[in-house]
Protein backbone atom coordinates (compact mmCIF):
# COMPACT_ATOMS: atom_id res chain seq x y z
CA UNK A 1 0.00 0.00 0.00
CA UNK A 2 1.25 3.31 -0.89
CA UNK A 3 1.90 5.92 1.85
CA UNK A 4 0.00 8.38 -0.18
CA UNK A 5 -3.22 6.30 -0.32
CA UNK A 6 -6.58 7.51 0.35
CA UNK A 7 -7.48 5.10 2.90
CA UNK A 8 -5.25 4.52 6.13
CA UNK A 9 -6.62 1.08 8.48
CA UNK A 10 -5.29 0.06 11.65
CA UNK A 11 -2.23 1.90 12.10
CA UNK A 12 -0.71 1.64 15.41
CA UNK A 13 0.27 4.95 17.06
CA UNK A 14 -0.21 7.95 19.79
CA UNK A 15 -1.32 11.18 19.39
CA UNK A 16 1.82 13.33 20.07
CA UNK A 17 -0.22 16.83 20.20
CA UNK A 18 -3.56 18.32 19.59
CA UNK A 19 -5.03 22.04 18.97
CA UNK A 20 -8.91 23.20 18.37
CA UNK A 21 -10.19 24.17 14.76
CA UNK A 22 -12.75 25.56 14.10
CA UNK A 23 -15.80 25.32 16.69
CA UNK A 24 -15.99 21.77 16.95
CA UNK A 25 -12.61 20.00 15.70
CA UNK A 26 -8.96 19.60 16.90
CA UNK A 27 -6.03 19.00 14.32
CA UNK A 28 -3.86 16.19 16.04
CA UNK A 29 -0.19 15.47 15.22
CA UNK A 30 0.04 11.60 15.76
CA UNK A 31 3.18 9.29 15.84
CA UNK A 32 2.68 6.04 14.24
CA UNK A 33 5.19 3.27 13.58
CA UNK A 34 4.58 2.97 9.78
CA UNK A 35 3.70 6.32 7.99
CA UNK A 36 5.98 8.46 11.21
CA UNK A 37 4.30 11.89 12.10
CA UNK A 38 1.22 12.41 10.50
CA UNK A 39 -1.42 15.43 10.65
CA UNK A 40 -4.65 14.51 10.97
CA UNK A 41 -8.00 16.91 11.30
CA UNK A 42 -10.26 15.25 14.00
CA UNK A 43 -13.94 16.63 12.87
CA UNK A 44 -16.41 16.91 15.60
CA UNK A 45 -14.05 15.85 18.26
CA UNK A 46 -14.67 18.38 20.57
CA UNK A 47 -18.36 17.20 20.80
CA UNK A 48 -19.42 15.82 23.41
CA UNK A 49 -20.41 12.73 22.38
CA UNK A 50 -17.80 11.97 19.72
CA UNK A 51 -16.44 8.59 19.35
CA UNK A 52 -12.94 10.33 18.56
CA UNK A 53 -12.70 12.64 21.76
CA UNK A 54 -12.68 9.77 24.06
CA UNK A 55 -9.42 7.97 22.43
CA UNK A 56 -7.67 10.92 21.56
CA UNK A 57 -5.67 11.14 24.66
CA UNK A 58 -1.81 11.82 24.86
CA UNK A 59 0.67 8.82 25.97
CA UNK A 60 -1.60 6.29 25.00
CA UNK A 61 -1.56 3.45 22.38
CA UNK A 62 -4.19 4.20 19.66
CA UNK A 63 -5.20 2.04 16.17
CA UNK A 64 -5.64 5.27 13.97
CA UNK A 65 -7.95 4.83 10.77
CA UNK A 66 -7.37 8.00 7.99
CA UNK A 67 -8.15 9.07 4.92
CA UNK A 68 -6.76 12.21 2.74
CA UNK A 69 -4.20 12.64 0.21
CA UNK A 70 -2.88 16.12 0.98
CA UNK A 71 -0.63 17.62 4.02
CA UNK A 72 -3.58 16.95 6.42
CA UNK A 73 -5.47 13.80 6.95
CA UNK A 74 -9.30 12.99 7.72
CA UNK A 75 -9.32 10.85 11.22
CA UNK A 76 -12.05 8.37 10.75
CA UNK A 77 -10.98 6.17 13.60
CA UNK A 78 -9.21 6.32 16.96
CA UNK A 79 -9.36 3.09 19.27
CA UNK A 80 -7.37 2.40 22.36
CA UNK A 81 -5.42 -0.16 22.52
CA UNK A 82 -4.71 0.28 26.45
CA UNK A 83 -3.54 2.80 28.96
CA UNK A 84 -0.13 3.97 30.02
CA UNK A 85 -1.04 4.92 33.78
CA UNK A 86 2.01 8.14 33.93
CA UNK A 87 2.26 10.68 36.73
CA UNK A 88 4.19 13.46 38.53
CA UNK A 89 8.08 13.17 36.54
CA UNK A 90 6.97 10.48 34.09
CA UNK A 91 4.43 13.29 32.69
CA UNK A 92 7.43 15.61 32.02
CA UNK A 93 9.70 13.22 30.25
CA UNK A 94 6.70 11.91 28.33
CA UNK A 95 6.18 15.74 27.34
CA UNK A 96 9.71 16.33 26.61
CA UNK A 97 9.85 13.45 24.24
CA UNK A 98 6.65 14.47 22.62
CA UNK A 99 8.34 17.94 21.99
CA UNK A 100 11.00 15.84 20.63
CA UNK A 101 9.54 13.96 17.89
CA UNK A 102 7.35 16.93 17.06
CA UNK A 103 10.69 19.44 16.71
CA UNK A 104 12.77 17.07 14.90
CA UNK A 105 11.11 14.88 12.97
CA UNK A 106 9.96 15.56 9.17
CA UNK A 107 6.26 14.62 8.25
CA UNK A 108 5.34 11.35 6.98
CA UNK A 109 8.81 9.75 7.44
CA UNK A 110 8.44 6.50 9.11
CA UNK A 111 11.04 5.76 11.90
CA UNK A 112 10.27 1.80 13.18
CA UNK A 113 12.85 1.76 15.62
CA UNK A 114 12.25 5.13 16.83
CA UNK A 115 8.85 4.25 17.65
CA UNK A 116 9.42 1.17 18.91
CA UNK A 117 12.35 3.07 21.48
CA UNK A 118 8.99 5.73 22.27
CA UNK A 119 6.60 3.02 23.06
CA UNK A 120 8.79 1.09 25.01
CA UNK A 121 10.28 4.20 27.00
CA UNK A 122 6.22 5.15 27.57
CA UNK A 123 5.96 1.44 29.26
CA UNK A 124 8.83 1.90 31.44
CA UNK A 125 7.62 5.21 32.39
CA UNK A 126 4.29 4.04 33.31
CA UNK A 127 5.69 1.07 35.56
CA UNK A 128 7.72 3.47 37.43
CA UNK A 129 11.24 2.57 36.17
CA UNK A 130 13.59 5.10 36.25
CA UNK A 131 13.49 8.01 33.43
CA UNK A 132 17.12 8.70 32.99
CA UNK A 133 17.89 4.99 31.21
CA UNK A 134 14.19 5.20 29.42
CA UNK A 135 14.94 8.68 28.47
CA UNK A 136 18.74 8.29 27.21
CA UNK A 137 17.87 5.21 25.29
CA UNK A 138 15.33 7.49 23.08
CA UNK A 139 17.19 10.56 22.73
CA UNK A 140 20.06 8.53 21.59
CA UNK A 141 17.95 6.49 19.19
CA UNK A 142 16.49 9.33 18.03
CA UNK A 143 19.90 11.16 17.36
CA UNK A 144 20.93 7.63 15.18
CA UNK A 145 17.77 7.46 13.36
CA UNK A 146 17.94 11.47 12.14
CA UNK A 147 21.33 10.78 11.45
CA UNK A 148 23.24 13.10 13.78
CA UNK A 149 23.98 10.38 15.90
CA UNK A 150 27.13 10.06 18.32
CA UNK A 151 30.17 8.33 16.85
CA UNK A 152 30.41 5.69 19.58
CA UNK A 153 29.07 2.69 19.98
CA UNK A 154 26.02 2.46 22.34
CA UNK A 155 26.44 3.05 25.90
CA UNK A 156 24.97 1.59 29.20
CA UNK A 157 21.66 3.45 30.06
CA UNK A 158 21.19 1.86 33.31
CA UNK A 159 24.60 2.63 34.56
CA UNK A 160 24.12 5.36 36.89
CA UNK A 161 27.69 6.57 37.31
CA UNK A 162 27.82 7.16 33.48
CA UNK A 163 24.08 8.80 33.01
CA UNK A 164 25.64 12.36 33.70
CA UNK A 165 28.27 12.52 31.46
CA UNK A 166 26.18 10.72 29.00
CA UNK A 167 22.82 13.09 29.62
CA UNK A 168 25.66 16.41 29.07
CA UNK A 169 26.74 14.80 25.48
CA UNK A 170 23.05 14.02 24.36
CA UNK A 171 21.81 17.64 25.47
CA UNK A 172 24.47 19.00 23.80
CA UNK A 173 23.84 17.25 20.32
CA UNK A 174 20.21 18.16 21.37
CA UNK A 175 20.70 21.53 21.64
CA UNK A 176 23.07 22.07 18.65
CA UNK A 177 20.15 20.92 16.38
CA UNK A 178 17.64 23.00 18.10
CA UNK A 179 19.14 26.02 17.49
CA UNK A 180 18.43 28.57 20.01
CA UNK A 181 14.33 27.11 20.24
CA UNK A 182 14.45 25.88 23.56
CA UNK A 183 11.81 23.01 24.06
CA UNK A 184 9.34 24.47 26.40
CA UNK A 185 9.16 21.14 28.63
CA UNK A 186 12.75 21.90 29.45
CA UNK A 187 11.80 25.85 29.99
CA UNK A 188 9.02 24.80 32.36
CA UNK A 189 10.56 21.53 34.48
CA UNK A 190 13.17 24.44 35.09
CA UNK A 191 10.26 26.75 36.12
CA UNK A 192 8.92 24.02 38.68
CA UNK A 193 12.26 23.53 39.90
CA UNK A 194 12.28 26.90 41.56
CA UNK A 195 9.41 26.19 44.04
Amino acid sequence: MSRRSSRVQDVRGYLLHASPWRETSLIAQAFTRDYGNVSLVAKGAKRPYSVLRPALCAFQPLALAWSGTGEIKTLVQADSLGIHALGGRAYMSAWYMNELLLRLLPREDPHPTLFDAYDEALRQLAHGSKTAGSLRRFEWILLNETGYGLDRPAPDFEDAEGEPLLRRSLRERLDELLAGQPLQTRKVLMELQQF
